[in-house]
């Protein structure tokens, strides 16, 4: 991948399969100081606020991809002029530039659900969040439970009676009761608009001194609970934190631009379906300006928990997203390559460069910045209706 400029080309940033896929997102149109959805047609961008005020509305349709590959628009610009215009402190703000895909979805994540993350979620509890003892509980902790716990059925016998085994060893947690349990980590990771997208800065607490990119794929779900298509996430997280205690997790994960989705939601067609989902591999790669390198992969074929079983347990007769809602599955990337001091392991330091890649859904790219220096959040629900009935949208 190129590194100049640091967001990377249009062509980067979209699918392999562009020409093949139906994509929608969300730009910022200075035009009518407001957000408009758009698609994303043979590298042009296309107005669809006409039809459709929000992308939730796109998202709850009978048919969402038909129905966007058969609609047409005003051209707002070419995708490369768009994402220029995102990815610069200078930016032109007469200009359009790219949002996050999402808008009134509510935006959710799953956590735990490969079996690499639950053990470094284990250690961080044990480390009590200290960065400096996680290699050696590491190690413990491998020798403890063993590394390959990949064709363990969370919920299933067999994972009922690894988890009495390790109760009479007293090496139990509260991650591997919902990484092996049956009943899924699933949490709030921000408020609906709160997510940034791609080409600009995500967030990390300045106080933060262990934390970590967390690449995934996201899934669009309807208020149904029928899923209609996917994205690329950051599940910005802070280990420190988190590993002082579990009941922080709201501090760990939700912050100021602490949640990236994008660049585009590919909807679901007779080209990409929740199968291929199941079979995505997620690149990572991170820059540092110390010269710092990190390249890694996720394979969703070894997730402990299936993304459609996720869904159900976010959404159902037990609870109910009139928005519909965007889950991110969780990630089996947990880095423990030193960065600075022997084991050590890693931690962002700012104006690192996070490139998130599946060739099927595009890159998304951001800058980690502290949370307290990233663009405050600050157009809301009521801001978008006034907004939307300005212009005669509702």
């Amino acid at each position: 991948m190129s590194k100049e400029p640091w967001f990377g080309s249009a062509a980067e940033a979209l699918p392999d399969d562009a020409e093949d896929s139906v994509l929608i997102g969300r730009i910022w149109d200075p035009s009518v100081d407001g957000p408009s959805p758009v698609t994303v047609r043979d590298g042009d961008v296309i107005d669809l606020s006409r039809r459709f005020p929000t992308v939730r509305d796109i998202c709850e349709l009978p048919e969402p991809a038909k129905t966007v590959a058969g609609l047409d628009g005003p051209r707002i610009g070419g995708f490369d002029e768009l994402l220029a215009n995102t990815g610069t402190t200078n930016r032109d703000r007469s200009r359009p530039w790219l949002l996050a895909p999402v808008d009134l979805q509510a935006l959710k994540a799953a956590g735990v659900t490969f079996p690499v993350s639950m053990i470094e979620r284990v250690i961080e509890e044990r480390a009590r969040g200290d960065l400096t003892l996680a290699a050696d509980i590491r190690g413990r902790m491998l020798a403890d439970i063993g590394a390959d716990l990949h064709s363990l059925v969370p919920g299933s016998v067999e994972a009922e009676r690894l988890k009495a085994a390790l109760v009479a060893e007293g090496v139990w947690s509260q991650y591997l009761e919902v990484g092996i349990g049956p009943d899924a980590e699933i949490f709030t990771k921000g408020q609906p608009l709160s997510a940034v997208g791609t080409a600009v800065p995500v967030g990390v607490l300045a106080a933060s001194t262990w934390n970590n990119p967390e690449p995934e794929v996201a899934l669009i779900a309807q208020s149904s609970g029928r899923i209609v298509g996917a994205t690329l996430g950051n599940d910005v997280n802070l280990r420190d934190v988190e590993g002082r205690s579990a009941l922080l997790l709201p501090r760990a994960k939700d912050n100021n631009a602490s949640c990236a989705l994008g660049p585009l939601i590919r909807l679901f067609d007779e080209r990409f379906a929740l199968s291929r989902v199941r079979e995505l591999e997620v690149g990572l790669q991170v820059h540092g300006v110390d010269g710092f390198q990190l390249e890694a992969t996720s394979e969703m074929a070894r997730m402990a928990r299936d993304p459609e079983s996720l869904v159900r347990q976010l959404i159902g007769p037990h609870h109910q997203y009139p928005d519909g809602a965007v889950l991110m599955l969780g990630t089996m990337f947990a880095p423990t390559q030193d960065r600075e001091r022997p084991g050590e392991g890693f931690t962002h330091k700012v104006d690192d460069v996070v490139w998130i890649n599946c060739p099927t859904l595009g890159t998304l790219v951001n800058r980690v910045w502290h949370a307290e220096r990233c663009e405050p959040w600050r157009f809301g629900v009521r801001d978008l209706m006034s907004n939307l009935a300005r212009r005669g949208l509702l």
